[in-house]
């Protein structure tokens, strides 16, 4: 654990939160103010990050550093920011304040748990974005188009702000688990003042936070970039009510909407259909146009093309496999743009995406998907049922003529719900299905909010009663559930084929010390996600590798020097690669040539001492 890079992150965050709220001048409780200065910091932080690196500025935790402390500092010599501390009174906002920061914290420790059980990187994504996050922190730049996959033409936001915390934490395993499941771990917080801004009712947003925070579908500790779209996600949203009622925050808007689209190249585009029901909803029940949220989304997918207008090509190239399209320039018209999202998007789009059955849906497992568990538990679905029941009722009472937000809490979840079933109802086009289960969860808990507050008002003289069984049935039927699947052990992915491989790898981050720079004559990326170091990235290395099984022992001992690399390692991918018998030959080669001595050898691995 590094406590240094922990408080760095709560100060490049803060500090830039702090700089943007210095102008926004906005009012709110201090603990909402607090939390969502972390989120505007983290929106700017990825926001900057991409900038910089797209106009050479080195990417360097001490420029960050610098950044993110300028309006403070000033602040303070000014006297306009003063640190003051009191005894906090014991009112309902400070009571409901500290159990969402519990919930946060309890999600951080239950995910922590489950990330540190095991000394290796989960599935495959993670090793990938490992290699992404080295290269900035070791060359502080954006790499360039498709050199490292997930960071360009894929947006870098996210390798960046783990690129640039791994400057000062060695372990790049435990940089990439804490600071993805720290992130997860704000986004309850963030959701929370959200909820309540949405909708005015503080109990409502209380217990939609408690859903969110036991819902299985709601993002697993899985390391991807998604755990910080969805999370700058609920800022954006958050952005987008104030903006409302206060101008100054349709810049807020833009800036948060914007860093979205630099974090992931598909959510946003969902979240667009998102923000679409927000508008005409608004617009509609006011029967004004709401230009302030109107500005908010158009300005921030307009300030996303900072990336976009010269990497979207790319990306499409990556998603249709290397063609753009005949559609789009055969001008046939719709039709051909039509086939062109058909073939971009099929209904089964996503490596996840399948048809779920009924008890997939509303019955949460013990076993689930890793990377974006569905379900959503018994009593949470028996909640959403009991919120719909209730707003349609209501609106059968003529009483939701004040209440917009329900309407828009009900058509995001419909749409969300339609998203992840995109297979199960035969759809004619699908987004990545499987990514919608974190995108209902949020709008699925404002329903169950909804229904939570439905119970209490039918039950009012049973109010303890109710709370205490709602409470324990989502625990037992959902959080339970959630808390077995995100502290068992996950697999590594499709890269290892045997457990004892797996385990020869750990043996190299148990015994060396961390960065130790090891070559081996194919694939050097895992090495990286056991916190040990290969310039995957470098050019003469990888051209260098084509050859370097076939190089004789006094040349290889040479390059690798010049090069710095202190250790060889071959495994069960080199024997893949190059046959068993040509391995074992190089092995004896290197060792009959003294230049080269045994360190650690089993019957997957062979690491060898460079003299």
């Amino acid at each position: 654990m590094s406590i240094a890079t922990i408080c760095l992150f709560f100060i490049y965050t803060y500090g830039l939160g702090f700089s943007m709220d210095f102008f926004l001048k906005g009012k709110y409780h201090s603990f909402e103010r607090h939390s969502l200065r972390l989120g505007l910091g983290l929106a700017a932080f990825s926001f900057i990050g991409v900038l910089f690196g797209l106009i050479g500025i080195p990417l360097d935790w001490r420029l960050f550093l610098a950044l993110s402390l300028a309006i403070p500092v000033y602040s303070l010599i000014k006297g306009k920011f003063v640190l003051s501390f009191s005894t906090p009174k014991l009112t309902k906002s400070n009571l409901f304040a500290l159990i969402v920061l519990l919930l946060a914290l309890c999600t951080l420790g239950v995910y922590n748990k489950g990330s540190f059980s095991y000394p290796w990187l989960e599935d495959d994504d993670p090793w990938n974005h490992a290699i992404g996050i080295k290269y900035v922190s070791v060359e502080k730049a954006i790499p360039p188009a498709d050199t490292v996959q997930y960071m360009n033409p894929y947006p870098p936001a996210y390798g960046i702000i783990m690129g640039i915390l791994h400057q000062t934490s060695p372990s790049i395993k435990w940089t990439m688990s804490f600071f993805n499941n720290l992130i997860i771990a704000l986004s309850i917080l963030f959701f929370y003042f959200f909820v309540t801004r949405f909708t005015n009712k503080k109990t409502l947003a209380l217990f939609s936070t408690f859903v969110l925070f036991s819902i299985p579908s709601y993002l697993s500790h899985f390391i991807w970039a998604h755990s910080l779209v969805v999370t700058l996600f609920i800022v954006a949203l958050y952005c987008l009510v104030r903006s409302l009622d206060e101008k100054k925050w349709i810049v807020a808007s833009v800036l948060t909407v914007a860093s979205t689209w630099l974090v992931q190249p598909t959510q946003p585009l969902k979240f667009l259909v998102l923000y679409l029901a927000f508008v005409l909803v608004y617009c509609l029940t006011s029967r004004k146009i709401k230009w302030n949220i109107i500005l908010g989304v158009i300005g921030g997918y307009v300030l996303s093309l900072i990336w976009w207008f010269n990497h979207y090509e790319g990306m499409i190239r990556a998603q249709v496999g290397g063609s753009t399209g005949s559609g789009l320039d055969s001008g046939q018209g719709g039709q051909s743009f039509l086939s062109f999202i058909q073939a971009a998007f099929p209904q089964n789009s996503g490596t996840a995406t399948r048809a779920y059955s009924f008890q997939e849906i509303f019955f949460a497992q013990h076993t689930n998907m890793i990377n974006n568990p569905i379900g959503i538990g018994a009593f949470v679905s028996f909640l959403i049922i009991i919120g719909i029941l209730g707003i349609f009722l209501m609106q059968h009472r003529g009483k939701l003529k004040e209440h917009s937000w329900m309407f828009i809490a009900i058509i995001c979840a419909i749409l969300t719900f339609l998203g992840f079933n995109s297979v199960t109802f035969n759809l004619p086009v699908g987004f990545f299905g499987f990514r919608f289960w974190m995108l209902f969860a949020l709008f699925g808990s404002i329903l169950a909010g909804i229904g939570f507050e439905s119970l209490l008002s039918i039950f009012k003289r049973y109010k303890l009663a109710v709370v205490a069984i709602v409470i324990a049935g989502v625990i037992l039927t959902s959080a339970h559930q959630k808390y077995s699947v995100n502290t068992a052990v996950w697999p590594a992915g499709l890269g290892w084929n045997t457990y004892n491989e797996l385990q020869d790898y750990a043996w190299l981050s148990q015994n060396l010390p961390m960065n130790t720079p090891i070559f081996t004559f194919y694939q050097n990326g895992y090495v990286l996600g056991f916190d040990m170091y290969s310039c995957e990235w470098c050019k003469d290395s990888l051209e260098y590798r084509k050859t370097s099984i076939n190089q004789s022992p006094t040349d290889l001992h040479q390059w690798l020097n010049q090069k710095e690399y202190q250790y060889v390692l071959i495994d069960q991918r080199a024997v893949r690669k190059f046959g068993l018998e040509m391995v074992n030959e190089k092995v004896q080669g290197l060792l009959d040539s003294r230049l080269f001595s045994m360190v650690h050898s089993t019957q997957t691995l062979v690491l060898l001492r460079v003299a």
